[in-house]
């Protein structure tokens, strides 16, 4: 969710029972990702662009200790000598840097609220992509669902007079992004490294070109250096803690506890930032929200069935 949700991309297996220790860093990832906004506003007085090189950059020594500590060096290295490989991760890559460029861009401008719709009908974008690309049959619910999510952008469309583009890039590029994924047989935390690294050669080019031109701001105050690091930190780290947790909780569950964090960005973006909640825009998270309940009331079920079945 750059919320921040995007990555949710990693692979996660289906666990025989849910464990405190998974739901306690689950709880905690999600929640990290939805004050994110908090954070972000700290650097938005910077240029998008800037902040986005940044974070790029920094990720990148967050996300080569995550893979030394899982001892993955060498997959690493050998994805690296397979051209076709590393061109899936140069796609993941381009959506990834459109997402977070989006989130920021989303922060900087208060439209936040629209950041937090659109990781609502993130889940919902995934379920279409998933039906019109794999061509996985929806059930009647998921159909619904899908309805009235597209129900809520067209009200949205008609109401400002043209596509709400946060609200639907948002979706777009992280739906890109997971199926992407879904087709890449590495690790969620390998793969991001390798986006990273990719990512960075065009990043420190462009920050050094903005410091040699006058025109960048890391060194303009140990204070805004510390923030524009902790861009880094504050991406990469929630990986590693998503990572152990999707480990120790059902898929069902990690399923229906990431609506968490756009929740959380909702509550930030009207009540903090004091953004404007529009009728239109009501009308859409009053649609969206519905549309949730409806694809999630069937996990629940199936999650109570099974753990009665244990019993």
């Amino acid at each position: 969710m750059s919320a921040e949700p995007v990555a949710v991309a990693t692979p996660v297996q289906d666990q025989q029972g849910d464990t405190l220790k998974g739901f306690v860093l689950a709880l905690i990832v999600f929640l990290l990702w939805g004050v994110l906004p908090l954070y972000m506003k700290l650097v938005t007085h910077l240029p998008t662009g800037e902040i986005l090189a940044h974070r790029i950059i920094w990720s990148l020594p967050f996300a080569g200790a995550m893979v030394a500590y899982s001892g993955q060096s060498r997959i690493v290295t050998g994805v690296l000598r397979k051209p076709k490989m590393m061109g899936l991760v140069l796609l993941c890559s381009l959506f990834i840097t459109l997402n977070w460029g989006t989130y920021i861009y989303a922060v900087a401008t208060a439209q936040t609220v629209d950041a937090a719709l659109g990781y609502f009908i993130n889940p919902l974008f995934s379920i279409a992509l998933a039906a019109l690309i794999l061509r996985e049959k929806l059930g009647r619910g998921q159909m619904l669902a899908v309805a009235l999510a597209f129900s809520a952008v067209v009200i949205l469309t008609v109401e400002l007079g043209r596509l709400p583009m946060v609200a639907l890039l948002l979706p777009l590029s992280f739906g890109a992004y997971a199926f992407l994924h879904k087709i890449m047989p590495v690790e969620g935390t390998t793969a991001f490294t390798l986006e990273a690294m990719v990512l960075s050669g065009p990043a420190l080019a462009y920050i050094i070109w903005l410091e040699a031109t006058g025109a960048g701001h890391f060194l303009q105050s140990p204070a805004t250096a510390a923030l524009l690091i902790g861009c880094g930190a504050a991406t990469a780290i929630p990986l590693l803690i998503y990572a152990n947790a999707t480990k120790l909780l059902r898929l069902s569950t990690i399923g229906i506890m990431q609506y968490i964090a756009p929740s959380v960005i909702f509550l930030i973006a009207v009540l903090i930032f004091r953004e404007p909640l529009e009728p239109a825009k009501l009308v859409a998270f009053i649609l969206i929200w519905i549309a949730l309940v409806i694809y999630t009331a069937p996990m629940i079920r199936r999650k109570r069935k099974a753990q009665v079945s244990t019993h």
